[in-house]
């Protein structure tokens, strides 16, 4: 069990910040917020699901938020479409290649060495499991993306003022259909009323 992530401003731009540290910290208005959260079925067999939004306390979003989230957002997107193409064209994919997809799109924004962590990682009975993970930065990993996984695409850039970071999960099913679970994909940055 790992406690959900509530970042507030600055700590956003830490990608492993963790609630909780004895720091209090309040949630107002004009703050920038990241909530990462993860959680399965009280199950044996339950399947974890992991996402993580982004909002903003108040009515006018800075715009440099704005742009790092689309950025961000258009990173996952072509993560997903990488994925969606190889199955598309009946061709196997790996991890590494879905990784480099999403980071060819921040660092040809100019925000490259701000994107620290890889794309995202297995999921299963654990919120990290044993398949292929979406990694060409940490490893370069050389397993395929299989029929009938579950995995997360996470890009993110992390500024010291704040972090963005968008993910969503990827299933793959049987007949390689491609899913992108746990709702709609956020489009834009929550105003939070």
């Amino acid at each position: 069990y790992h406690p959900p992530i509530v970042a507030v401003n600055e700590n956003s731009g830490n990608p492993h910040y963790e609630t909780g540290t004895g720091k209090k910290t309040f949630i107002e208005k004009g703050d920038f917020v990241l909530v990462d959260l993860w959680a399965k079925m009280d199950h044996p067999n339950g399947i974890y699901s992991d996402h993580t939004r982004v909002g903003f306390v108040g009515d006018n979003i800075p715009e440099e938020h704005s742009k790092i989230f689309r950025i961000v957002a258009d990173a996952r997107d072509a993560g997903i479409a990488a994925v969606e193409n190889a199955y598309a064209e009946k061709r196997p994919i790996k991890g590494w290649e879905v990784d480099q997809a999403t980071r060819n799109v921040i660092e040809d924004a100019g925000y490259g060495e701000f994107f620290v962590h890889r794309t995202g990682h297995s999921i299963g009975r654990e919120t990290h499991g044993n398949g292929a993970n979406i990694d060409n930065l940490e490893t370069k990993e050389e397993r395929q993306i299989l029929p009938r996984t579950l995995f997360s695409i996470e890009p993110g850039i992390y500024l010291p003022q704040f972090g963005v970071r968008c993910e969503v999960d990827v299933f793959v099913d049987a007949l390689g259909k491609v899913y992108v679970t746990g709702g709609e994909r956020q489009t834009a940055i929550q105003s939070i009323t």
